[in-house]
């Protein structure tokens, strides 16, 4: 998924002194943004106040649209760094092109996960024979520094370990849940999980206290620690919590997102993740300019260029609370 906005700005993430020490109740609003000629997200992370929680510093959420008369997803080739992208689908399909020769059509309950590494270009995009409604969320994990260097690669699951409970099915998306891991390569402690709820259910999910957590509402109505939570929406839950109480006021969903707070503190920009604006800068030139980023091949249209980026680097900010 690309950051598709035209005045991207540069934001410093990570480091505790944005991270919540103490359990908290943060809702986030979303900030609402095209994605093509069809589609438009929902952006809860970066945020306004909230930049990462754990490793999961990107968070977009789509749909249902109906896109049965419409292209639906089109988002043309597009350059990336220093960070993973996860596709995860609750209707339709999206189809993965990427400049290492991956060409996957993601479906719904399957992984899709890219590590960019040190460079990549991917394009996504809803096939021409598609279903009638399209509904997920993309999400970026940033790279700590060992790994952001790495060799790209793309990962598909079509199988993915559950944690059930009365009235509650968990799909572990990425990392580890109440003992159940991804089969998803992870390069920080985190967990991203798919919690579907029948309507009534009362229960609580166990929690790792160290972790920073957040509940994105895919859809349907819950309370999540007592907070109604609407599809779209995102809670923002701190850390220091053994587990979370979840009631489903009717069938819902909600992808649980969560990891230890990351320490090293970023610049993310566009479709880049690095730790100097002079990174940043050399990435936007190779993308202009060269070839570092290879070639998505099959895709038809032009790759995205990209937008200015503003010239002065950004210093650090926030604290603990």
């Amino acid at each position: 998924m690309s950051n598709l906005d035209r005045q991207a700005a540069l934001s410093v993430c990570g480091g505790r002194g944005f991270v919540v020490a103490d359990p908290v109740r943060e809702l986030l609003t979303p900030r609402r943004v095209p994605l093509g000629e069809s589609t438009e997200v929902r952006r809860l992370l970066p945020n306004l106040g909230r930049r990462m929680v754990g490793a999961w510093c990107f968070v977009d959420h789509y749909g249902p649209d109906d896109i049965a008369d419409e292209p639906g997803m089109q988002v043309p080739p597009h350059p990336h760094m220093g960070l993973q992208t996860v596709s995860w689908l609750h209707e339709g399909e999206v189809l993965h092109r990427d400049s290492v020769g991956s060409l996957r059509t993601i479906r719904p309950g399957e992984l899709g996960l890219m590590t960019s590494g040190r460079a990549i270009s991917h394009s996504e995009e809803s096939p021409k024979s598609h279903a009638r409604l399209l509904h997920g969320a993309q999400l970026w994990v940033a790279l700590p520094d060992a790994h952001r260097h790495m060799e790209p690669h793309f990962e598909h699951h079509t199988e993915l370990p559950q944690v059930t409970a009365p009235g509650l099915t968990a799909t572990v998306i990425l990392g580890e849940l109440d003992g159940a891991r991804s089969p998803g390569s992870v390069y920080t402690p985190i967990v991203g999980a798919d919690l579907a709820l029948a309507r009534g259910t009362e229960t609580a999910t166990p929690l790792e206290p160290d972790f920073e957590y957040a509940v994105l509402s895919m859809s349907g109505e819950a309370r999540v620690d007592g907070v109604p939570l609407l599809p779209g929406s995102m809670l923002y839950l701190g850390c220091g919590r053994s587990e979370l109480p979840l009631r489903a006021e009717s069938d819902a969903a909600l992808m649980l997102l969560g990891g230890e707070p990351f320490e090293e503190e970023l610049i993310m920009w566009w479709n880049f993740i690095g730790r100097t604006h002079q990174e940043i800068e050399t990435a936007r030139q190779d993308w202009t300019e060269g070839s570092r980023f290879g070639e998505v091949q099959g895709y038809a249209g032009e790759r995205l260029s990209a937008p200015d980026l503003p010239p002065v680097p950004l210093k650090p900010r926030g604290r603990v609370r």
